[in-house]
């Protein structure tokens, strides 16, 4: 079986390239943990991309993953090319652009079937979606109405879904690996970590409340300014404020590599975001045992129900729970304990490429032929 992704910052992660900076790009993190599962597993697995190190048609590997140039023509050409040299089985795309619509249509041309994967919960309110050209979501509309899956991360997903496009949608969790480089609770300083990009979305000044209401604990900080959904000027508000707050230490960007040894050292995570998919922090903390403190977010309840941390309805109730945690080794165990069994048991590469394989070999939902896109989506 053969599959094909097309994204630059894929390649990025693959060959720990200075642009990648975790936890901007969360969902290209996720497709490269995907790939390399895959190639794993025994697929060929070919990412497309448009790099300045490579010339045109030149390939690169990476963990038996195939990277490789698809030129500098324009981009549809070249995606019209990559699908027909590759003539692979599947094309999988995630998050929502208006480019989707034309790849699902170039990509059948060829004879590639195709997977849409939501990167975030938006991504299912089809004219909500697009933050870029968003008059375009006709087109947009056209892809997920053309798809053979589409992939969902939580069920919360399915609930927003068009009822229409529900019987070719599939649940497939984020894959993360597991780690055997637990810290003991008894071995880590009582930090609180923070780990996002500054935009409007992740509520920084949530954050910065809630150290203010905290001034005996220390929160770590790792996150680069952005203007994506976010008007100019906030991220570096932002960050004057972390510098005004004696508790906070504000790392700027950093690399995946000192992103993920902050969620690994750290007491817990904080995430004061409004709006997710399935956080790609939640689970690289999970993996190192720490437990999250978050502000609403809580895919499918299982922060809540397990418990892997707690779910906060403002920032006071935050503070209380940073507190207990700190305060209550036992507390903190249990939910660590629970986070480490939850991402072996749900998140395994195995259990993710079990989801997988059964959403592309289950039932797809009837042809909508005579059913326009643009009205599938009203």
């Amino acid at each position: 079986m053969k599959i094909v992704f097309l994204n630059d910052m894929i390649y990025d992660y693959a060959f720990d390239s200075e642009r990648a900076t975790w936890p901007t790009g969360g969902a290209e993190r996720q497709q490269w943990l995907l790939a390399r599962a895959l190639a794993s597993a025994g697929w060929s697995v070919t990412v497309g991309v448009r790099r300045p190190e490579l010339q045109p048609g030149q390939a690169r590997h990476a963990d038996g993953v195939r990277f490789v140039d698809i030129g500098r023509e324009h981009i549809l050409l070249a995606w019209r090319r990559f699908f027909k040299r590759e003539r692979a089985d599947w094309w999988l795309w995630q998050c929502a652009s208006h480019l989707f619509g034309f790849g699902v249509v170039l990509a059948h041309w060829s004879g590639t079937k195709t997977i849409f994967a939501a990167g975030v919960d938006r991504d299912v309110r089809v004219r909500d979606a697009l933050y870029q050209r968003p008059r375009w979501w006709p087109a947009y509309a056209l892809g997920l109405w053309r798809t053979d899956r589409i992939v969902l991360q939580h069920g919360g997903q399915r609930a927003g879904l068009r009822r229409r496009w529900s019987g070719k949608a599939h649940v497939v969790p984020n894959i993360i690996s597991g780690s055997d480089q637990v810290i003991p609770r008894a071995m880590r300083v009582p930090v609180v970590s923070w780990i996002a990009a500054l935009r409007v979305a992740k509520r920084p000044d949530r954050l910065i409340e809630i150290a203010r209401l905290l001034p005996q604990v220390r929160f770590v900080v790792c996150g680069s300014p952005s203007t994506y959904m976010t008007p100019p000027g906030y991220s570096e508000r932002a960050i004057e404020m972390f510098r005004a707050t004696p508790n906070i230490e504000y790392r700027g960007q950093v690399s995946p590599t000192e992103a993920l040894e902050v969620a690994r050292t750290s007491t817990l995570l904080l995430s004061t975001s409004v709006e997710e998919g399935f956080p790609q922090t939640f689970l690289e903390a999970w993996k190192y045992g720490t437990p999250v403190v978050t502000l609403g977010i809580d895919p499918d309840g299982v922060v809540g129900a397990l418990p892997l941390g707690a779910v906060c309805r403002d920032v006071h109730a935050a503070a209380s729970a940073i507190v207990a945690f700190i305060d209550n080794a036992e507390l903190w165990q249990r939910a660590s304990l629970n986070a480490q069994d939850y991402v072996r048991r749900a998140h395994s590469p195995a259990a993710a490429l079990s989801a997988l394989e059964r959403a592309l070999h289950g039932p797809s939902s009837p042809s909508s032929a005579g059913t326009s896109p643009t009205r599938a989506a009203v």
